[in-house]
C-alpha cells in the first residue's frame, strides 16, 4: 500500500521538536474552529473557493506568528531554520490546512526584498506581507514571450521621479485581487535578452492597469492578462540596480523553488493516496498496468522529496548561490514536480475509467478528480514551461550550444 513519505527529520533535536510540537497544537485547534471548513481548500485550480475566508485564516497565522518563518527577526520572521521550515511545511500539508493566498508576497517577493532590496524597500513593504495587509502577484510572463523571461518587452522609462510602464503580462496568477506587482520590465533601450531588464514594484489599483480575466479549461480564472498603459511606480522602487533585473528576478525563482515544494510534494503524496484508494475500491488495481503507474508514481514522489531536501542544503537565500547552480537546480525541481503531477491526472483519468468522462461534482460541475486532470495540463506550462526549462539547463548550466532563435 502506498503511504505518505515520512517526515525528514527523524529523530529531532529538542528544539525542533518543540517547535513541531507548536505548529500541530495551533493547527489542530484553529481547523477544529471558525475555520473547520476551510481544510483542504484553495490551491491552483481552486484559487476561488473561500478566498475572503482564506485570507483571513492567513491573518491569524501571521497574528500567531506563523508567517514569515525564515524571515530575520527585525523584518516580522523568527530567523527560523532551515529544518525548522520544512518543518512547518511537513505539518500543514498533513493537518490539510488551506491553500495559502499570501504567498506570492511572503515566499516570493518578501525574500527577493531582504536579499536585494534597501532598507527603505523592507521597511515599507515587508510588513504588509508579514501581516497579509497587502497581496502580490508576479508580472514575468508575456504573451510574445511565453515563459522566456530574457524576452520580454514590457519597457519601463524613468521620467522624472516615477517610472512609466507600458506593455503586457500574461498568466498572472491572482492579479484581480492583489495590491501590488513585482515586474520585471525592459528600462534600457536596444537592450536583449537577459541585459538591460529592471525588477520594478508596481501598485496595481491606479488608471493605467487593466487586469482581464483567462477562462481556464476548469471553467475558473485565477488567471489574468496585465495591462500596463502609462502606469506608474516611484523611481525608487526598483529592486537592486536599475539593469540588474535578470539577476534579481533568478534569486525569486530560487526562493519559489524551494522551500515550500516539501509541503507541495506532501500534498502530491495525499492525492496518490487517495487515487490508489479509488483505485481499490473500483477494482482498477487489479490491473497490472495501472498497479505498475501507481508504483512508479510513489518512486518519482520520493525522488523529487530527495532532490528538494539535497538542493535546499545548498543556498537558499538567493543572493549568494551560484547564478548558473541556482537556474539548474530550479528548472530541475520545475521539471520533475509538474511532469509527475500532469502524468498524476493522467493516472486519475484511467483510474476512473469511463465514469471519469461524466461530470458528477456539485452541481454537475467538475469532481475533484477531473479538475486535477484538466488543470495539470498547465503544470508544465505555468512558471517556466518545460521547454524552456530545458533551454535554461542545456544552455546555462551545461554549456552546450544555444538553440537557434529568429
Amino acid at each position: 500500500m502506498i503511504q505518505t513519505p515520512e517526515p525528514a527529520s527523524g529523530i529531532e533535536p529538542r528544539e525542533d521538536a518543540a517547535f513541531r510540537t507548536e505548529v500541530r497544537e495551533w493547527l489542530a485547534e484553529n481547523l477544529n474552529g471558525q475555520f473547520r471548513e476551510l481544510r483542504g481548500l484553495g490551491g491552483p485550480g481552486r484559487e476561488h473557493e473561500a478566498f475572503e475566508e482564506r485570507l483571513e485564516w492567513d491573518r491569524a497565522l501571521a497574528a500567531a506568528g506563523l508567517t514569515c518563518l525564515g524571515w530575520p527577526k527585525e523584518w516580522g520572521g523568527r530567523d527560523a531554520t532551515l529544518r525548522q521550515q520544512v518543518i512547518f511545511h511537513e505539518e500543514y500539508a498533513k493537518a490539510d490546512a488551506p491553500s495559502r493566498v499570501s504567498h506570492l508576497g511572503e515566499e516570493l517577493l518578501g525574500p527577493t526584498v531582504i536579499a536585494f532590496g534597501t532598507e527603505e524597500q523592507k521597511k515599507r513593504f515587508l510588513p504588509g506581507i508579514r501581516n497579509v495587509t497587502e497581496l502580490w502577484c508576479q508580472g514575468y510572463s508575456e504573451p510574445g514571450a511565453g515563459s522566456d523571461l530574457a524576452a520580454v518587452s514590457t519597457s519601463a522609462q524613468l521620467e522624472g521621479d516615477e517610472w512609466v510602464i507600458n506593455g503586457q503580462k500574461i498568466w498572472t496568477s491572482l492579479a484581480h485581487l492583489s495590491d501590488w506587482c513585482f515586474v520585471v520590465a525592459r528600462t534600457e533601450k536596444g537592450s536583449s535578452r537577459h541585459h538591460g531588464l529592471s525588477y520594478l514594484l508596481v501598485p496595481m489599483k491606479q488608471p493605467g492597469v487593466e487586469v482581464r480575466p483567462i477562462i481556464q479549461l476548469t471553467g475558473t480564472a485565477e488567471f489574468n492578462e496585465v495591462f500596463f498603459d502609462n502606469a506608474r511606480t516611484a523611481a525608487d522602487l526598483v529592486v537592486g540596480q536599475p539593469g540588474e533585473g535578470w539577476k534579481v528576478a533568478m534569486g525569486t525563482l530560487t526562493f519559489e523553488r524551494g522551500i515550500s515544494t516539501v509541503g507541495q510534494q506532501l500534498r502530491y503524496a495525499r492525492e496518490l493516496a487517495d487515487l490508489e484508494a479509488v483505485a481499490r475500491e473500483n477494482g482498477a488495481i487489479e490491473n497490472p498496468v495501472i498497479a505498475d503507474r501507481l508504483d512508479k508514481a510513489w518512486v518519482g514522489l520520493r525522488v523529487l522529496r530527495a532532490h528538494v531536501l539535497r538542493t535546499l542544503e545548498s543556498g537558499h537565500d538567493g543572493a549568494s548561490v551560484d547564478a548558473r547552480t541556482a537556474a539548474g537546480q530550479a528548472s530541475v525541481t520545475k521539471l520533475l514536480w509538474a511532469n509527475w503531477h500532469r502524468g498524476l491526472g493522467e493516472l486519475a483519468m484511467d483510474v476512473l475509467g469511463a465514469p471519469g468522462l461524466v461530470a458528477d461534482g456539485p452541481g454537475d460541475d467538475l469532481n475533484a478528480w477531473q479538475r486535477m486532470f484538466l488543470f495539470t495540463r498547465a503544470d508544465t506550462i505555468y512558471g517556466g514551461s518545460n521547454e524552456v526549462q530545458r533551454n535554461i539547463i542545456s544552455e546555462r548550466v551545461l554549456g552546450l550550444p544555444r538553440e537557434a532563435r529568429p
